[in-house]
């Protein structure tokens, strides 16, 4: 794939990006109004259920998406998750390879969280994680296509 390829791929990605960040936000408020407990209603747990979905889904828009794709536009190799984080902290792209890190950590968590004997806890104790991203965008003429305070 040519520069100007990845880099409209990188485009669609951000776009992408956006709009399940700005769903994501819709839900946090929603459920930041909300709290876990025995008698929560189903349409409540729907709420914590869709929180956690869109949570996953912004962090692998970010992680295997548009920083993949950044590192394929830079012409950079890091093959593992852990390499990729470390080079984009490296690169200037994101602050913290470590909090990207226990944003995927976390990810997989909610993700693979199918022998919770109480949801309640696991919504209750995760809350303090999800928190509004802030979200990347391109730098004309940049070495790095991203402002790297403004991506989380």
């Amino acid at each position: 794939m040519n520069e100007q390829n990845l880099r409209a791929l990188l485009a669609g990605e951000l776009e992408a990006l956006a709009r399940a960040t700005s769903s994501l936000e819709k839900s946090l408020i929603k459920c930041s109004q909300l709290k876990p407990s025995p008698r929560q209603s189903f349409e409540e747990e729907e709420s914590f259920d869709a929180l956690t979905s869109k949570f996953a889904r912004c962090s692998d828009i970010l992680t295997q998406k548009v920083l993949k794709t950044l590192g394929f536009l830079l012409r950079e190799d890091a093959p593992t998750f852990i390499d990729r984080m470390n080079l984009c902290e490296k690169l200037g792209a994101i602050p913290s390879a470590k909090s990207l890190i226990e944003i995927r950590d976390l990810r997989n968590t909610i993700a693979h969280e199918y022998a919770v004997d109480d949801l309640l806890d696991f919504y209750a104790c995760r809350r303090s994680y999800l928190k509004r991203p802030k979200q990347p965008r391109l730098l004309p003429g940049a070495g790095c296509p991203f402002d790297p305070a403004e991506v989380w």
